[in-house]
Parts: C-alpha cells; sequence; structure tokens
C-alpha cells in the first residue's frame, strides 16, 4: 500500500511546504504583515500624500488676502534718474481687497479638490491592501507548488528505483524502465520551473512592500479554505456607503457647485485701495490722495457664456460621472462576488471529492502493481492524476483567496464585518 507516501498529498489545509532552507536574511511574515509593510513602505501612496499635499498649499494659496504694494516714482524730471528741484516725488502703498464671499467660495473650491485627493488616496490604498494580499497569495502558491512538484519527484525516483529492481528480476520489460525515467525528467524540469516562480513571486511583494528586491520572503500564513460570503445585497451596500471614489466624486461636486457661484459673482467688486503722498520740494509737508478702483463688467454676456457655462457643465459632468460610478461599482461588486463565490465552491469540491477519489486510485494502482496486476503506465497514470488534483486544489485555494481579497477591494471595506459567526469552511 501507498499510505506513506500519499499521506503528504491528503492535507488541503496543511501550511505551506517548502524545501528551501531559511536564510539569514529571510523575512518571515504573514499575510497582514505583508499588508501592512506594503501600506507603509510603498512609494505609490507618497506620491499621492504628496500630490495631496500640494492641494493643501493650493487651498492656502487661494484663501490667500494679496499682499500690500508699495511703490515710489520720480515725476517731471529733467533727466532719467535725475531729482531735480523741479520735479516730483511721489511715494504710495495700496491693496486690493477680493470681496469676501469669493475668498470663501474659492476656499471652498480648493477644499473640496483637497476632499476628493485624500478620498481617492483611501482608495490606493484599498487597491494596494488587495495587490499586496494577492502577491503573498501568488508566494504561497509558488512555494506549494514547488513542494508538490518536489514529493512527486520524489515519488517518481523512488518507482523508478522499483521499476529498475523489477526488470532486474525480469518481471518488467525495459519500456516501464523508461517510462519511470521519462516520469522522473519531468518532475526535475517542473521543479526547475517552479524555483523560477517562486523567484518571481517573491521580487513582485519585495516591490509592493518597499523592501529590496531579492531579500527572500517566507510566509507563516498558509492557503485554506476561507470563510463563507455574505449574501450580495448586503455587499453592495457596504460598497455604496464605503468607496472612496464615491466620496471623492461627492467632494469635486461640492468644489464644482461652489465653482460655479464663485463665477456668477463676477459682478462683485474686488476693492483696490490706495493712499500716496508728493514729497516733493516746495510741497506742503501733508500733500496726500486716496484713490478707489473696482471693476465694472459690462461685458456680462462674456461671463454667462464662458465660465459660468463652463462651471454648469462641469457640475453636469460630475453628476452623470457619480452615477456611471455608481453602476460601475455595482458591476464591480457582483463580477468580484461570482468570482469569489465559484472559487469557494470549486476549492471546497476539490477538496472533499476530486482529491479524495484521486487518492484511492492511486493506492489502488500502486497497491495492483506490486502484485504484479498492471502496468508501470498505469501507475504512473494515476500517480499524475492525484499530482494534478493536488496542482488543482492548491490552485484553487490560491484563487479563493486571491478572490476574497479582491472583492474586499470591491466593497471597500474587510470582509470580515459583514460575516456572519459561525460560517467558516470546514
Amino acid at each position: 500500500m501507498c499510505v506513506g507516501v500519499c499521506a503528504p498529498l491528503v492535507g488541503a489545509q496543511s501550511p505551506s511546504r517548502t524545501v528551501t532552507t531559511p536564510r539569514a536574511d529571510s523575512l518571515r511574515i504573514s499575510r497582514a504583515e505583508a499588508v501592512a509593510m506594503a501600506m507603509a513602505n510603498n512609494p505609490q501612496l507618497e506620491i499621492a500624500r504628496q500630490q495631496t499635499n500640494q492641494l493643501r498649499a493650493a487651498r492656502v494659496v487661494a484663501r490667500a488676502i494679496p499682499d500690500p504694494e508699495v511703490s515710489a516714482s520720480l515725476d517731471n524730471q529733467s533727466g532719467l534718474f535725475r531729482s531735480g528741484s523741479g520735479g516730483e516725488k511721489n511715494l504710495a502703498a495700496g491693496i486690493s481687497i477680493p470681496f469676501p464671499n469669493k475668498l470663501r467660495l474659492q476656499n471652498k473650491v480648493a477644499t473640496g479638490d483637497v476632499r476628493s485627493a485624500d478620498a481617492l488616496y483611501l482608495a490606493l490604498k484599498s487597491q494596494l491592501a488587495a495587490q499586496a494580499a494577492q502577491a503573498y497569495d501568488s508566494l504561497l502558491l509558488a512555494l506549494r507548488h514547488r513542494s508538490d512538484v518536489a514529493l512527486s519527484k520524489q515519488l517518481s525516483e523512488d518507482f523508478l528505483k522499483r521499476t529498475q529492481a523489477r526488470f532486474n528480476a525480469g518481471m518488467v520489460p525495459r519500456l516501464d524502465v523508461m517510462k519511470a525515467r521519462v516520469d522522473v525528467a519531468q518532475a526535475t524540469n517542473d521543479l526547475i520551473a517552479s524555483d523560477r516562480d517562486i523567484s518571481n513571486a517573491q521580487a513582485a511583494l519585495d516591490r509592493l512592500m518597499g523592501q529590496p528586491l531579492g531579500l527572500p520572503v517566507l510566509p507563516t500564513d498558509s492557503l485554506g479554505v476561507p470563510a463563507d460570503l455574505n449574501t450580495l445585497d448586503d455587499l453592495e451596500l457596504l460598497a455604496l456607503s464605503s468607496r472612496a471614489e464615491l466620496a471623492s466624486i461627492s467632494a469635486q461636486r461640492r468644489g464644482a457647485g461652489a465653482a460655479t457661484s464663485l463665477a456668477r459673482g463676477f459682478w462683485l467688486p474686488d476693492l483696490t485701495l490706495g493712499v500716496s503722498r508728493d514729497v516733493s520740494p516746495g510741497t506742503p509737508p501733508a500733500a496726500f490722495s486716496t484713490g478707489l478702483a473696482f471693476p465694472l463688467p459690462l461685458m456680462f454676456w462674456q461671463h454667462t457664456r464662458g465660465e459660468i457655462a463652463q462651471s454648469q457643465y462641469r457640475e453636469r459632468e460630475l453628476a452623470a460621472t457619480e452615477r456611471d460610478l455608481r453602476a460601475a461599482i455595482g458591476e464591480d461588486v457582483r463580477t468580484a462576488y461570482a468570482t469569489a463565490d465559484a472559487a469557494l465552491r470549486q476549492a471546497r469540491y476539490i477538496r472533499d471529492e476530486l482529491l479524495p477519489a484521486a487518492q484511492e486510485a492511486y493506492r489502488s494502482v500502486n497497491a495492483a502493481y506490486q502484485i504484479g496486476g498492471t502496468s508501470a503506465l498505469e501507475v504512473i497514470e494515476a500517480r499524475r492524476t492525484l499530482l494534478d488534483a493536488q496542482a488543482q486544489l492548491t490552485a484553487a485555494l490560491a484563487a479563493a483567496n486571491t478572490s476574497r481579497s479582491d472583492l474586499e477591494r470591491a466593497v471597500g471595506a474587510p470582509l470580515t464585518a459583514t460575516t456572519s459567526p459561525g460560517t467558516n469552511a470546514k
């Protein structure tokens, strides 16, 4: 019987197996720790933070009162820069004061931009968290696949030894030995390919976590069957209240409304106050002059057809964008839910139905081969079927966890907040 050699293939939720020895500089982390490192070190988030800071600085500019101006002039001079006794010397100071409501509206427009950027920053964090979790699961998949391939190579080598011994005893033809050797060569080739997959998965995870590329990462979590999903209706409602993109478009609409109000206030005067003093020789020591200036917008149709119309069109654009975004979020949640639900059901089916059947078939064929009741080709095929079922389970577990991370991204909130107690998969 093959109970001894089949046992490592049975566990559907066993920890990831790897034949590599941990290096001193290896990074041992869990899935949650990988996500936290991505949130702390990924440069994309730093880019978004600095872009938001730029908008905060622009808000300060938008609500700032212009600086006063001071000027000095030499008038009626006999030559350039010549201060004669018959010339005039003037000193002046002035300040432009925007209409108070304009400052308020300019601040509201700029605040809308800042809040929109803050919301998009949260959306980027959600996307990067999902990417980090998926990269972590991809590494788990690569490590577990390598472990399966290494076990397959070991079983192939053991089978080759037994077949060679039976050939030497004259019990099987040479063809069986050749088939066993080909099987060993195939397993060796698969093992080389699995090393490449592990290296690529580690590099992808290193980049997302902001770590040096090439740093070995050893996951401490394992691939298991995720918990049950909540109802689609609950997840859709949660997405409409949690997705940061909706908060961003809402902030943009408020800012656009303020921009329209600001454009409609074109007729409100921006006051320019100034005072000057003539300090020319022979003039009274207190010869002052004052002034007040403000624009007179006679060409009002240029404003109504220009910046006012442009701002109104922007409001309508954002309103249509929000409607489309709500529909897109609903579609995103439904698509991610269907993928996660199918992956969860596939993982359970392979674990509970397909893999046990493949294990039993391999046990039966291997036992028959021991007493000469079947050929080497049947044993090899049965083992390949078993290993294929194990690979399908590994891929299904990775897909179930990856699709769950994508569903969390689509919802914009952790699914644990909507999962009922006692619904964990067995």
